[in-house]
Order: C-alpha cells, then structure tokens, then sequence
C-alpha cells in the first residue's frame, strides 16, 4: 500500500506534468488545470484519510467579494466557525494560476510548520480570513483568491507596501524566507512584482484545525 509521503509525491508530480504548459497557452487554461488538480493537501494531512483526492465533483460558490471556495471535506458541525479576535491554526498548500512551469509555490505541511494568526488583526490577506470564517476545525477547502483579496502589488501600489511584500513583512501568508528561500523567491517573482500587468489568482488548500481564544 502506497504511504502518504509516496502518494503526496504522486499527486505532486501528476499536477506539475499538467502544468508543462507551451508559452501559448492561456491563463484561463492554467486556472483550470489548477482548480481541477488533485488536492494537494489531502493526502499529507494523516487526519484526513479517508478524504478523497478527486476534485471532479467540487462545487465553487463565489461570494460577494468575489472568493471562490469549495468544501473537500466538511469540518465538526458541533465546533462554531471562528471569528474575529480569535486565533486559528491553519496547514496550507500555496498555488499559482500565474507561473508557466508548475503551479505549487510553498506547503505548511512539507515545512511541518502551520500558519496561526489572530482573525481581524489585519496581519492577513482579506481572502485567507474570509475563507476561514465559513469553515468548522477540521475541514478542507479548496479557495481561489482574486488579487483584491490578496497581495495585489502593482505599478501603483505604494512602494512602502511592495518593499514590505520583498522583505517578506508585509500581508501573509508568506512563505518564511529564513527557512524557504526558493519558495520565497518564486513567491515575490509572482506577488510582489509591481511590473506584472496583473496579479494571478492565488490557489489554496487549506485545512481549520481548532480554534483558540
């Protein structure tokens, strides 16, 4: 029976293959390549083992702000959906619908170091906090992040905010540059390029663990 660590590599290695994509191919082709890739966080969360790895089925609602979110696996019902002023634990895979060769950017889970952060401190982006709020601990869900809900550095950004992003400060998640530096500088080509014409959607797996006060 194949291990989780071998079948993560496995769902890795499918999804770069799709990715191999020639300069013609569109953005939108990639985007959709992306959002119907495997999960890529499934198989590396041992308490979720039993979930399936097929995105055929997944249903994106789009909210109001424009998020996308679908549900992988649906967490406790009986534990509330956090909210502000309250700190969550998080496990996340970093995707790109804006890089030709390979979409993955950085995982929590391969660095066995979650992300936790205080919902509505305005430590992070507004698309990671939306999503968080309408899950329960212990789900999986798969968001598709538009540029006005994430980094959104551009050529009229201000440049305090675009430095903030290079140095790795400014709005997270953001992959640690002490301790993964190739992610971090594949992370700032992308999102912290004020000479991109635009910003890509982000891609995330993310998996709730249990609120705390």
């Amino acid at each position: 029976m194949m291990s989780a660590k071998a079948l993560l590599a496995t769902l890795l290695l499918s999804a770069a293959s799709a990715w191999q994509a020639p300069q013609q191919v569109s953005d939108n082709a990639r985007r959709s390549l992306l959002v119907n890739a495997p999960i890529f966080a499934v198989s590396s969360f041992a308490t979720v083992a039993n979930a399936s790895t097929d995105t055929s089925n997944l249903k994106f609602t789009t909210s109001n702000s424009g998020l996308q979110y679908a549900d992988v696996k649906e967490g406790s019902l009986s534990t509330p959906s956090p909210t502000d002023g309250q700190t969550v634990s998080i496990d996340y895979v970093m995707s790109t619908t804006g890089a030709r060769y390979g979409s993955k950017i950085y995982s929590t889970v391969d660095a066995g170091a979650p992300y936790r952060w205080k919902l509505g401190d305005g430590s992070t982006i507004p698309g990671l906090e939306e999503a968080v709020k309408g899950m329960n601990p212990g789900g999986i869900r798969r968001v598709i992040i538009p540029s006005k809900l994430a980094y959104q550095s551009s050529s009229s950004t201000p440049i305090s905010i675009i430095q903030e992003c290079e140095s790795g400060k400014g709005l997270g998640p953001v992959p640690p540059i002490e301790t993964a530096v190739g992610e971090f500088q594949r992370f700032k080509n992308i999102y912290c390029n004020p000479d991109r014409q635009y910003q890509p959607d982000l891609v995330m797996d993310v998996k709730l663990y249990g609120k705390r006060n």
